[in-house]
């Protein structure tokens, strides 16, 4: 049965501090009703090697590589919602864990009998349904409801949730800081309780908790019956979607509508909509019963077209269809989507990625997409495509272009036509070489996240008049005819992460003083780059980078700095400023040509310091304490050093004697 907490005991089972300690490797895995052992079989190994790139192996080799990283090692695998009863497919899938060490654990949570039994080697725990008084509390829990005067209708209203947690706590949170006893006894008495299930399957409390939000609520939530069950999501990423929707009334300044899909996210949350990811404190997922829900109320104006081994044949889609999702395959033809080109009305593109890393998508299939001119999200995120035609340009109410993970090289000149643009995604896209030229044309552009892009030769002139622009991930200083650092003067309104790269093309110190990144108050994490040297041969000149990199000093509001490529031959004094409050990550690479490290000791937040490639430095004295008089690093968990390979002395603070030699493992890492 649903909803009577399988996943949560598995959660607090697998995050349980004593659990942790004790296993080598944990992995969770959600399979669903989907037992395709290649995909599991890739879904754990990527888990557990988050980098390792698997997109060409066949099964064979997928599963060599996971029996190697389990080989020997205590492991934890929870395989979550499974509804596989053919013995044979989990015999497939096993092979690799029987390499781990005695005392590995495989946790298995199931609706079915059967599952447990063909899976299982040990005796399955089967849960039960709560006690009215357990009942009572997760719904007092989540409803905080404390008043005596409302505890006799809460006892009514839990005793309707038929012992099922999901469903306490949905209806507790529909309740939670609302104190009017009307408000109790309407949703007591409301007749969807009576709601016929032949008409409605769909959990009776979540009905409930589902026709009491409101019309705003009711449409976000419908939004995501797009994601299929099990996948898992940011907060940043949905509201993005919402908004480019029209769901959040788009603001013309300061873009208030973000902060109103906030508010929306935290409400669903509460109640119990979205649940925190077994796998990230950043992402979400919704419970089956609710993306069952999700998909009811959505209607016939959403779809997501499953990945089956049927996707070669016909879909027929609604007259009604405004949003389409699907699961992106390896390979996406042209029938998979033949009857789609006829729905002009269509509002949402959106291919979901569960496992794969990247897909190949069709040649003759976007032409025919970019007439779809109704758009106003299109995604091709992971796919293998190296270009975009120039119709792209006619989607002219497009406001959610994500590329992110594209090979594409260039921006096609059309882009700059998308005058409604709120957000382009380009994350990850490594061979990206240049922007379109009229890029400044997009003033309505809020987000433009082109972070790990370093093959961005420049950004392009007129950059600085996107003022409405809030996400930057990479800055590329223009050589020649690109932009220069005082394009960021007038970007105010930028916050998150910035990376400022390429600064070695900065050749006037007064481009960095208008870059005025002292006034960038919602900047969290800033990184400034050069370009390292390959050859040995540099033209640079460091009073220059030093002039640069001192006119560069953010605002004290930032948590986490970098500087890498400097090629100064010292730090700017402001470095080890202790009004720099919230500073806790600090990271110096490959800054060759400084002989000492500023002054960082007295930051007051600093926990985090890495220093790495900084071959010139020989010691470190008083200089790098900062005040003789206070107590260095109050704060410091993690001191990294990496290849100093001329460090011979180290000065401890408050001593005028040196150690004789730094230790044997600085050369490689010291913590």
């Amino acid at each position: 049965m649903g909803g009577l907490g399988k996943t949560t005991l598995a959660q607090l089972v697998y995050n349980d501090k004593q659990v942790q300690d004790h296993f080598d490797l944990k992995a969770w895995t959600c399979v669903s009703d989907d037992f395709d052992v290649f995909r599991l079989t890739k879904t754990i190994l990527i888990s557990i090697v988050p980098d390792q790139n698997v997109d060409n192996h066949n099964l064979n080799k997928l599963q060599e590589e996971l029996k190697k990283k389990l080989s020997g090692k205590i492991f934890l695998l929870v395989l979550d919602d499974v509804w596989n009863e053919n013995y044979n497919d989990w015999d497939r899938l096993r092979p690799p864990f029987e390499a781990g060490a005695p005392g590995s654990k495989i946790i298995v949570t199931a609706r079915n009998q059967e599952v447990a039994a063909i899976m299982g080697t040990v005796r399955a725990y089967q849960l039960k349904k709560l006690s009215n008084d357990d009942c009572l509390s997760v719904f007092a829990q989540h409803s905080l409801g404390s008043d005596k005067l409302l505890e006799e209708i809460g006892k009514k209203i839990v005793a309707k949730c038929d012992g099922l947690p999901l469903a306490a706590q949905t209806l507790g949170g529909l309740l939670r800081g609302k104190d009017d006893r009307c408000d109790w006894e309407r949703v007591l008495s409301t007749k969807i309780w009576e709601l016929q299930e032949e008409r409605c399957d769909i959990m009776p409390a979540l009905r409930v908790s589902y026709y009491y939000l409101s019309a705003p609520l009711k449409q976000c939530f419908a939004y995501c019956s797009l994601f299929p069950k099990d996948y898992e999501f940011e907060e940043g990423e949905i509201i993005l979607l919402w908004s480019a929707v029209g769901f959040l009334n788009h603001g013309e300044s300061g873009n208030p509508s973000e902060d109103l899909g906030r508010k929306f996210f935290q409400e669903l949350r509460g109640r119990s909509f979205f649940q925190q990811s077994s796998n990230s404190i950043s992402r979400f997922v919704m419970h089956d019963l609710i993306n069952d829900l999700a998909r009811w109320a959505a209607g016939e104006t959403y779809f997501t077209l499953e990945y089956t081994s049927e996707v070669n044949k016909q879909q027929c889609f609604s007259r009604n269809l405004r949003h389409l999702s699907y699961i992106r395959g390896d390979y996406d033809g042209v029938q998979r989507f033949e009857k789609l080109y006829d729905i002009q009305h269509l509002r949402t593109f959106l291919p979901v990625m569960l496992n794969s890393r990247h897909g190949y998508l069709a040649h003759s299939i976007l032409p025919k997409l970019f007439k779809l001119q109704s758009l106003r999200v299109f995604s091709l995120r992971g796919y293998c495509i190296a270009e975009l035609p120039d119709s792209v340009g006619d989607l002219r109410y497009l406001r959610h272009l994500n590329l992110s993970g594209t090979e594409i090289k260039t921006l096609p000149e059309s882009v700059s036509k998308l005058y409604n643009l709120h957000t382009l995604l380009l994350e990850g896209c490594r061979r990206l070489k240049k922007l379109c030229a009229d890029m400044g044309n997009l003033i309505k552009l809020h987000h433009l996240n082109n972070s790990n892009t370093d093959s961005l030769e420049e950004m392009p002139l007129g950059i600085g008049k996107l003022t409405c622009l809030q996400t930057l991930g990479n800055f590329a200083v223009g050589k020649d005819n690109g932009s220069g650092l005082r394009e960021l003067k007038s970007l105010i309104h930028l916050q998150g992460t910035l990376k400022i790269s390429k600064l070695e093309n900065v050749k006037d110190i007064g481009d960095a003083k208008e870059a005025r990144l002292d006034g960038k108050k919602n900047l969290r994490e800033l990184s400034l780059n050069w370009t390292c040297s390959t050859d040995g041969s540099s033209s640079r000149e460091a009073e220059t980078e030093m002039g640069v990199l001192d006119m560069l000093k953010p605002h004290k509001n930032l948590e986490q700095f970098g500087i890498c490529g400097y090629g100064g031959t010292k730090f700017p004094t402001w470095l080890g400023d202790s009004s720099f409050l919230n500073l806790v990550t600090l990271k110096f690479e490959d800054c060759g040509m400084c002989t000492a490290l500023p002054s960082v000791g007295q930051l007051p937040s600093l926990k985090h310091l890495t220093v790495r490639g900084m071959s010139r430095v020989k010691r470190l004295g008083s200089e790098f304490y900062g005040d003789d008089s206070q107590i260095p690093f109050t704060c410091l968990e993690t001191f990294r050093f990496e290849d100093l390979q001329e460090w011979e002395e180290w000065i401890p603070h408050g001593s005028s004697q040196g150690v004789e030699r730094a230790p044997s493992c600085i050369g490689d890492a010291c913590y």
